[in-house]
Parts: structure tokens; sequence; C-alpha cells
């Protein structure tokens, strides 16, 4: 089987007529990142310390693996998106996204999608994480396979609406919106800042308020 091309995010806007938006926000781009700091339980408090002082004193020697493992699952698990099944939606790690836009077949692994679904089965898509170690990964750019995602989930969706995502990059967080061609991308968060971390988790928190109340309802 010939392997998937490996797209670079300039040729996604060409083949595709995307357009980035960065520096402005867009009015769903500003809803989401309209937040206030996250209240915690005492547990959700402790997981937060432990997991942002581990990070503090140790991201720069972690492996991709270690990142994800020692870091990124917390922060989605202290961000409501692990697996949600008995609500209609689940969150999955390494799961394989493929579909046909514009007659050319896209495959991409998602480092993490949160989709309407049961147990390991998604249907609509809802929202892509992408998160590489070095700027520039030998499996491709984080941007292009976000996008890749993006494009995959809007021929797989049933009705038209905003698909939500982020691309980590080591400490490095940024969220994206695609609606239509056009994608809006955040400013950058500092992960081993702790207010920029309890900014993310709350910009995470916020994308499960409306999932909850509009994404699986509308």
């Amino acid at each position: 089987m010939a392997k998937a091309k490996e797209w670079k995010e300039a040729e996604l806007m060409l083949h595709f007529q995307l357009k980035k938006i960065a520096g402005v926000q867009t009015p769903t781009m500003k809803e989401w990142l309209d937040t206030q700091e996250p209240d915690f339980t005492a547990f959700e408090a402790q997981l937060f310390e432990n997991t942002y002082e581990n990070g503090l004193e140790n991201m720069a020697f972690w492996s991709e693996e270690d990142l994800k493992m020692y870091f990124i699952s917390y922060i989605l698990l202290l961000g409501g998106l692990m697996s949600k099944d008995n609500k209609g939606y689940v969150g999955l790690f390494e799961k394989k996204l493929s579909g046909v836009v514009n007659q050319i077949s896209l495959s991409v692994r998602a480092d993490f999608v949160v989709a309407k679904g049961f147990k390991n089965i998604i249907s609509e898509h809802y929202f892509h994480f992408q998160e590489y170690k070095p700027q520039l990964s030998p499996t491709g750019e984080p941007m292009a396979q976000l996008l890749e995602a993006f494009l995959i989930g809007q021929v797989k969706n049933a009705k038209d609406m905003p698909l939500y995502g982020c691309e980590v990059i080591g400490k490095q967080w940024v969220f994206v919106v695609m609606e239509g061609k056009n994608y809006c991308v955040s400013e950058i968060f500092d992960a081993t800042s702790r207010k920029d971390l309890l900014q993310i988790i709350a910009v995470l928190r916020k994308f499960k308020e409306i999932l909850e109340t509009r994404l699986l309802i509308s």
C-alpha cells in the first residue's frame, strides 16, 4: 500500500483554498477563549500542582511520548475531555482518520480526537489534537496534520459546524478553529507558565461546555 502523502500547511492552503487567520480573533475563537480561571476540586488542585511542577522541571528532557503520558494526558483530564460515551461522545488517542476531500484522499493519525461515538467507534468530529516534541517532526508538520483532520471531519460530519483543535509543540499550545475554508489560530500559550496553563485548562473546559450544550444537540 502506498504511503499517505505528508502534506505541508502551505500545500493544504493551496490545494483546498484555505485561509489562515492569525493575529485577530473570529467571533467563534473569541467566544472559546473568553474564560475564567478553572474552579478545581481538592483532588484536581493537587493533580494540577503535581503536573505543573513535573512539567516545569522535566519538560525539556522528555521525549514526545513522555510529554504525552506525563503531562498532556493529565491536562486533558483536567480539561474534562477524556472518554464520555455515556454522554454521546468519546475522547480517543492515536485514532486513524481518513476521507476523500475534493476527490483527494486524506489520511492522518490524530494524537487525540473528541467525536460523537461509542467506545472506539466515532462518527461526527468535534475536536482534534496534534502534539510534537520538536518544531518539525520527521513524520510531518503538526499544523498540516491538524488541518487534514479538520478537512476529513468536515466531509464526515452530517452538518456544518465549527471544528475545534489544538496544536502542541513542546511547551507551546495553540488553539485553532476551522469554519468552512477559514482557520483561526490563537496566540501561543506557554505550558510552563502557571497562568497560561490554567487558561489552557479553562479553554479545554469551555470547549466541553460548547460541545455538551450546543454541538451535540444542534
